[in-house]
């Protein structure tokens, strides 16, 4: 048994067999190329002459890792690199003047700067360097002081962060990705770990007869099945033929680990076909024609409007009145897609659970007029 465990374990530690293709490798690897590029010349043309500017700062190209290779990432985000390198640098350049010992200067600068992070929700790997950076720059970084947080930290990290804003705008990339909304209440969680979780129902719960009165359900008790959702590199002709299949208004749009990343509707894809003028170019120059290649990540909206599986199904109503959407996406507590609730599917349960009681309610009123 030892053995098997042991096995399992080791396991962890192969390399995830998900990679974009070639073309998409190009197109990151390119993007890299051309924000470090235009970094470090915005940076030398404005504070060259100044000489104790660097032109670059190395914690860039681990950002530029990020913004350009992993930009669907939420450490990527336009408030992650700009306010974690900014309260990283803060941080950094504070602890080297304020402690002596660089060993210590350093560890501190970099556990205050991921508690910073966390404080002010901007997670970006590459701000522990810049906090490193500031520490064990060497003589000129010392020498710039608070400075350093200004220039070159800030203004590097703004001139990166607008180069990957066009350049993804004009490869027909989304960027940036919105932030994972739920409407769950606060109390969902702890709803979660204090009682046990059915599992996810694959049929249609409005078809099923239900025991427990309205406001005591959940979102887990009353689901339907996900079993429209598509991935990421879906093209958008297969999701044209999937929303007509299943007759559905929207398609939740999932990654490689079913994680709920956006949805796509009638509306997205038909947008699609107008390209802009940069668009059309850009396929010109790569010699592609239509929609050749294209995927629902292009088109597709994200910061959907998603319930944990503990929610009551009464916190739904508010929802559906104003958002006007059709179904709202389920997930359980990685995030995961498990299932959704679908606005008709209320309507139906109402009616045929909750008609009887209106109806009684209404015939004294009826007897009196």
């Amino acid at each position: 048994m030892p053995r098997f465990a042991l096995h399992d374990w080791l396991t962890n530690f192969i390399p995830h067999p998900g990679a974009p293709e070639w073309r998409e490798r190009v197109r990151r690897a390119g993007g890299a190329l051309l924000g470090i590029a235009f970094t470090g010349i915005a940076t030398h043309l404005l504070f060259g002459s100044a000489g104790d500017i660097p032109m670059l700062v190395a914690p860039m190209g681990a950002s530029a890792v990020l913004l350009f290779g992993a930009s669907e990432s939420p450490l990527a985000q336009p408030w992650s690199i700009v306010g974690g390198n900014l309260v990283s640098a803060l941080v950094g350049v504070a602890c080297a003047q304020w402690i002596a010992t660089p060993v210590l200067s350093a560890a501190v600068a970099v556990a205050l700067a991921i508690s910073a992070m966390f404080l002010c929700r901007c997670v970006h790997p590459p701000s522990g360097a810049v906090a490193l950076t500031a520490v064990l720059g060497g003589p000129a970084v010392h020498a710039l002081g608070f400075r350093f947080v200004a220039v070159p930290i800030v203004f590097q990290s703004f001139a990166l962060l607008s180069a990957a804003l066009v350049f993804h705008a004009l490869t027909g990339h989304r960027y940036p990705r919105a932030v994972w909304r739920s409407a769950a209440p606060e109390n969902a969680a702890a709803s979660a770990l204090g009682a046990p979780m059915r599992p996810a129902q694959q049929s249609n719960a409005a078809d099923e007869p239900q025991r427990l009165p309205f406001d005591a359900l959940t979102c887990e008790e009353f689901m339907s099945s996900a079993d429209h959702a598509v991935p990421l590199t879906m093209g958008r002709h297969a999701a044209w033929e999937t929303l007509r299949r299943h007759g559905v208004h929207a398609l939740p749009v999932v990654d490689d680990a079913h994680r709920l990343v956006g949805t796509v509707t009638h509306h997205d894809l038909a947008n699609g076909r107008s390209a802009g003028l940069a668009r059309r170019l850009w396929r010109v120059l790569r010699r592609k024609t239509a929609q050749a290649d294209e995927t629902v990540e292009a088109v597709m909206a994200s910061g959907v409007q998603a319930v944990h599986r503990a929610t009551p199904l009464a916190h739904l109503a508010s929802i559906f009145a104003d958002h006007a959407c059709y179904e709202i996406p389920v997930l359980d507590d990685a995030r995961r897609l498990i299932g959704v609730v679908k606005h008709s599917d209320m309507i139906r349960w109402l009616h045929q659970h909750a008609g009887a009681a209106y109806a009684d309610a209404a015939r004294p009123l009826a007897a009196e007029s």
